[in-house]
């Protein structure tokens, strides 16, 4: 990659979980009861054809990492599992009230936080709660994260048994020296011990996580790093550029200084050695970020143009409504989005009024509606068209313009309506998603909101 488009592109830019972004939701005209109002529309458009998604929020952690940005709660008691899962199941039953039929479970995703913070016999009081109350989908994709230090073979078969085939595992890097910095002890021998655990269960896909970017991290690390995933063989892997955002709120960022992190070429050189390695050893990028074997439902969904992106991540299949349960969870009803209250103490006062604990979101405009299409398209397929009259948005015209310099760069074609990312634009598909975000464009950002793109 060269060294001029890096200090080019280089800026601070979403990852387009979501569009409009979280910054740029509109608050004041959002009320809960039109966020209840999209959640039965969705739920009455889509619930039969597709099912919806559940994404679980679990918090607890018993040590902080200090590379994460997620929310969470950091103790070592483990008497508050079980209140949080009443809590989790009295939020879940407040859903299942509003909406006309049983729903059709096609996702659940465990996240966090550690999820395998939770002995297996509260993980299984929340599924079983879960399911009592809803239908599963008959291809139904129910996934979690674990952390290596701490997951166990019964916490594994438990989740099996109740229909869990995905697994992820937070690796991030195996070098002692960026572990102590990001407070993440974890010798490979844990990750080889739960992966090989999963395998002879019968999970079929099992991921690793891995960071690049981190802290005193060098490119021997990450070939380290990536030859003894190898030997574990996951199908399949987030190589993910680490986010350095020490300005948000209760981040545990705070473990090493600015000048220990790699920037720049020396980031992207991390990145390309990575994906170089990933690529000889059979797993084909995904999207942003992501890579996959071609046995796994996430290459399948890429090749037939099903992928997914939403507040979980990539996903191999797509469901109009996602409902994030538990503490500061996002739901989407693809017409607007709802965020739960950031404590657990407020979570818990909410739920013991009978009411649900969204705090904010935004109401998705027209406009909003064809961007984020656009955005998904890009992210998830690396090309996007306006063929269509649905499609076209009054400032088209200015944001391809904006991009020509892209083309000249080599990184896109703009032709027949149609704009596809190539090769040399892949690492800077965000770059190439905030052309089209107007509402970052309308108004920038007065302070620190996103990580670097590069």
């Amino acid at each position: 990659m060269k060294k001029n488009l890096i200090q080019k592109y280089n800026v601070p830019g979403p990852r387009y979980t979501s569009y409009p972004t979280v910054p740029y939701w509109n608050e004041l005209l959002f009320s809960k009861d039109l966020w209840v109002e999209t959640l039965k529309r969705s739920f009455k458009e889509s619930n039969s054809t597709e099912g919806i998604s559940l994404y679980i929020h679990l918090p607890f952690c018993e040590s902080l990492c200090t590379f994460c940005g997620c929310n969470k709660r950091i103790t070592k008691n483990h008497n508050v599992e079980h209140p949080y899962i009443e809590a989790l199941l009295t939020e879940w039953n407040l859903y299942c009230n509003l909406l006309e039929k049983k729903p059709i479970i096609k996702e659940i995703h465990l996240g966090g936080g550690t999820p395998t913070f939770f002995s297996s016999e509260h993980l299984e009081k929340l599924i079983h709660g879960i399911l009592s109350k809803a239908h599963k989908a008959p291809n139904y994709e129910f996934s979690f994260e674990g952390h290596p230090n701490n997951t166990t073979k019964s916490q594994l078969q438990s989740l099996y048994d109740l229909g869990f085939r995905r697994v992820s595992f937070g690796v991030q890097d195996y070098s002692e020296t960026v572990q102590n910095a990001i407070h993440r002890i974890q010798p490979f021998h844990n990750v080889a011990k739960v992966t090989f655990w999963a395998k002879e269960i019968g999970y079929t896909s099992i991921g690793h996580d891995i960071i690049f970017g981190l802290p005193f991290q060098q490119l021997e690390d990450v070939v380290d790093t990536i030859e003894k995933t190898k030997s574990l063989h996951p199908d399949r892997l987030a190589f993910y550029s680490y986010a350095h955002v020490p300005w948000i709120k209760g981040n545990g960022q705070r473990g090493f200084k600015d000048s220990d992190i790699p920037k720049d070429e020396e980031k992207r050189q991390l990145y390309e050695m990575g994906k170089k390695l990933l690529s000889k050893n059979g797993y084909h990028e995904i999207g942003m970020d992501h890579f996959a074997l071609e046995e796994d439902s996430l290459f399948e969904s890429f090749k037939n143009k099903k992928l997914h992106r939403n507040f979980m991540g990539y996903s191999s299949s797509k469901t109009q409504l996602m409902i994030g349960l538990g503490v500061s969870s996002i739901s989407d009803s693809w017409y607007s989005f709802a965020q739960n209250v950031k404590t657990i103490e407020e979570y818990y006062e909410w739920l013991q009024k009978g009411e649900l604990p969204v705090y904010r979101g935004h109401i998705l405009t027209p406009e909003d509606l064809i961007i984020r299409q656009h955005i998904l398209n890009l992210m998830c397929q690396f090309q996007t068209s306006w063929k269509n009259e649905d499609t076209y948005f009054e400032e088209l015209p200015e944001v391809i313009s904006q991009l020509e310099e892209m083309q000249k760069d080599g990184l896109i074609t703009i032709k027949n309506q149609k704009i596809t990312v190539l090769e040399a634009g892949k690492p800077f598909v965000r770059n190439i998603c905030m052309a089209f975000d107007l509402l970052l464009k309308r108004k920038a950002p007065e302070t620190a909101l996103f990580s670097m793109t590069v």
